[in-house]
């Protein structure tokens, strides 16, 4: 559903789908292409995590949001992410980021 109906943000090497999913908090979903050693995709997805988990409300809505990493993509922490996600986010159609809340 969320590939099909979902806004996309294109970066360089990383795309965010996301759609409204009318809940309570945003959901998260990882998809790797490209990346052939297990190794690197399981550190991708773990940073990916984290960085949701410190900013588990940065699309507001409540959504549904898949991070789809394409070759080439190799953050080094959470950190980074924030930061490609920030510039994604701020250049795509005025959408503003909002501050994590615990």
């Amino acid at each position: 559903m969320v590939y099909e109906q979902g806004k996309r943000v294109r970066g360089p090497q990383l795309t965010i789908i996301h759609l409204p999913n009318g809940g309570e908090g945003n959901r998260l979903g990882i998809s790797i292409h490209g990346v052939k050693s297990a190794v690197r995709r399981n550190r991708i997805k773990r940073i990916i995590r984290e960085y949701f988990r410190l900013n588990r409300h940065f699309l507001s809505p409540s959504a549904d949001i898949v991070f789809a990493v394409r070759s080439g993509f190799t953050p080094d922490s959470p950190a980074a992410i924030e930061e490609l996600v920030d510039r994604m986010l701020s250049r795509s159609s005025g959408k503003r980021l909002e501050p994590a809340r615990d």
